[in-house]
């Protein structure tokens, strides 16, 4: 009856299912997967939200495909580029289907790096495209060695990484440039350097497409704007071509594009209570951990979350149901395919009093 494009009926994990169950009975939940940050006590500008939203919301409608000239503008002096090498959209995800819709016919394959965060496999799949992964791995850090050859139509990066938090290094940018086929850099945590640093994949050498968004770098996941900067050979025509995939849905809210340059002077603010949240709740997590030979916080170079190894005395899912019984809401490595048992994943958002106690309790 339906189509091919997702596993529609697909079965409720357990862990899920305990949650609900926990919840429907009125138990505490600590959660530490939350990754909304209007959900986590930090006290945003609203009133100057609000206000720049209802200006926006007088604004003329005028729809461009490319997004309107003067958001587009904004865009172009916060990232230091042209104006037109940009494209607005809805939602990162949004911008991800777009550039399936460009660059790939159904049944084409597309590389990505595990772990991963789980929606691109969901996002490749309503487009009909196959996901080829290609493993980081841990030495110290997580690095990108092996990049699979044979036919790909892209290859996704996220920079930095969901859920390890490793920026995609020069050395690194450069050998996945080598490959010769366009890239897709998912930049949405490239603002939230932690225990390192990193740099945008803009290229010249090469197709490339850099995403980022309000979600993140404003804090604003409820905003819904994106945006696609493209660089390299062809950028002119890909850009023409975006154009004409955008022109067919016109999704992006007027008010939010007309705000969207007092937005942009706003979002500094907010990424700093961000950044001071998930900087001291990493603290926590290292301090609560330094003296446990058998756990380890893998380092945590930039993002919102951090990895914790722990002995595979049992399955992730198995440990993370048994600190639910505890309590604790924690993300079981497989959801990210991680390749080996022993992984745990946290988000570094929540407020710092239910951080701590949950830490506690792990």
């Amino acid at each position: 009856m339906f189509s091919r494009r997702a596993n529609w009926n697909a079965a409720t994990n357990r862990l899920t299912l305990a949650r609900e169950e926990r919840r429907a009975r009125g138990l505490e939940i600590l959660d530490l997967t939350e990754s909304n940050p209007t959900r986590v006590s930090l006290p945003y500008p609203t009133d100057e939200l609000a206000e720049a939203l209802a200006r926006g919301a007088r604004a003329h409608y005028d729809p461009d495909p490319r997004g309107l000239r003067s958001a587009r503008e904004a865009l172009a002096s916060e990232l230091r580029c042209d104006v037109d090498d940009l494209l607005i959209t809805a939602s990162t995800s949004e911008a991800y289907s777009f550039l399936f819709k460009l660059l790939t016919d159904p049944g084409d394959t597309v590389l990505i790096a595990t772990p991963s965060y789980p929606l691109l496999e969901h996002l490749a799949s309503l487009e009909l495209v196959e996901l080829r992964t290609f493993a980081l791995e841990f030495h110290r850090r997580w690095e990108i060695h092996d990049i699979p050859q044979g036919s790909a139509r892209a290859i996704v990066v996220v920079n930095p990484n969901n859920p390890t938090g490793s920026f995609v290094t020069s050395d690194e940018q450069d050998r996945i440039a080598a490959r010769g086929i366009p890239i897709i850099s998912d930049e949405v945590f490239l603002d939230y350097p932690l225990e390192g640093s990193g740099t945008t994949f803009v290229r010249d050498d090469v197709l490339t497409f850099t995403l980022g968004g309000l979600s993140k770098s404003a804090g604003l996941p409820h905003f819904k704007l994106g945006w696609i900067r493209v660089s390299g050979p062809g950028k002119r025509e890909a850009l023409a071509a975006l154009e004409l995939i955008a022109d067919n849905f016109l999704s992006v809210a007027t008010p939010v594009q007309s705000a969207l340059p007092e937005l942009l002077r706003i979002a500094p603010r907010i990424r700093a209570l961000i950044r001071e949240r998930t900087r001291a709740n990493l603290d926590t997590l290292r301090r609560a951990f330094a003296a446990a030979s058998s756990v380890q916080v893998l380092p945590v170079e930039g993002g919102w979350s951090a990895v914790i190894r722990v002995p595979a005395v049992m399955s992730d899912e198995e440990l993370a149901l048994a600190l639910l019984d505890r309590g604790v809401l924690v993300q079981p490595g497989y959801f990210f395919d991680f390749a080996n048992e022993g992984y745990i994943v946290v988000s570094l958002l929540p407020d710092t009093e239910t951080f701590a106690e949950g830490v506690s309790r792990i």
